[in-house]
């Protein structure tokens, strides 16, 4: 039951992402941009509850009086190394100025992200039901603004769309090898998953904080301000809640 429903929730994660992504990018200028501009936000949200309702605290009971913080800030400073050596960093945004790199480096660097996703969701299905759906929503609610932005970078580089779809396809599949992986090894390195699902969270937190907040900077008004936090607020809820029931 577990491998099922660790199998199922990784193909929502990544390859329903890639066409969910490419049913948006359907839509042309004002309406794509505010479709990715409502999504952003309430990834936020879905990210970080999912570190800090979810993961910290599961690694946290597992290690007992030692503290998983340490951890969990070594994570985001490998994870800025990766972004440094330009195999992490991914445009959420439908113009950005990760468009320069090319697609092909893109590609290993979706594939890396997408295999990291699958760890992730297999950790927290081995954990409990509610901390897997959890963190599945935080995956595909991050995943389709990220194809989005994947999508716009492949074409740009000169990929068609019927070849930008299937590459991005490609790499989505690396989630499910992640989460294999993941499956098969738990029960001789049961030790290590306090410290994976650390790492894990630490990738949330980074994509979040330097891949999505970033983006999102511009002055705007207090309206626009309110419509970001409640859609910020409602990707936290939605983790709290799953978890609240726990």
């Amino acid at each position: 039951m577990t491998l099922l429903l660790i199998l199922v929730f990784t193909l929502l994660g990544s390859i329903i992402s890639v066409l969910l992504a490419g049913l948006i990018l359907l839509l042309k200028g004002q309406a794509l941009a505010k479709a990715t501009d409502r999504l952003i936000p309430y990834a936020i949200g879905t990210l970080l509850g999912a570190a800090f309702f979810g993961m910290i605290p599961h690694a946290q009971e597992q290690m007992g009086e030692t503290s998983v913080l340490p951890i969990v800030l070594v994570g985001i400073l490998i994870f800025f190394m990766l972004e440094k050596l330009a195999i992490w960093r991914h445009c959420h945004e439908h113009d950005c100025a990760t468009h320069t790199h090319a697609g092909s480096l893109i590609l290993i660097g979706d594939s890396l992200h997408n295999f990291v996703d699958g760890v992730a969701i297999a950790l927290a299905f081995g954990q409990s039901i509610p901390l897997g759906i959890a963190t599945s929503i935080a995956v595909i609610s991050h995943e389709v603004p990220q194809e989005v932005g994947d999508f716009v970078i492949l074409l740009e580089s000169g990929y068609s769309r019927k070849r930008a779809l299937f590459f991005n396809v490609l790499s989505s599949l690396t989630s499910i090898a992640g989460a294999l992986l993941t499956y098969a090894l738990l029960p001789v390195a049961s030790r290590l998953v306090p410290y994976l699902l650390a790492m894990a969270a630490a990738s949330f937190i980074y994509i979040a904080l330097a891949d999505l907040v970033p983006g999102r900077r511009k002055a705007s008004s207090l309206k626009s301000l309110a419509l970001e936090m409640t859609l910020i607020a409602g990707g936290i809820l939605t983790i709290a809640l799953l978890h609240h029931h726990e």
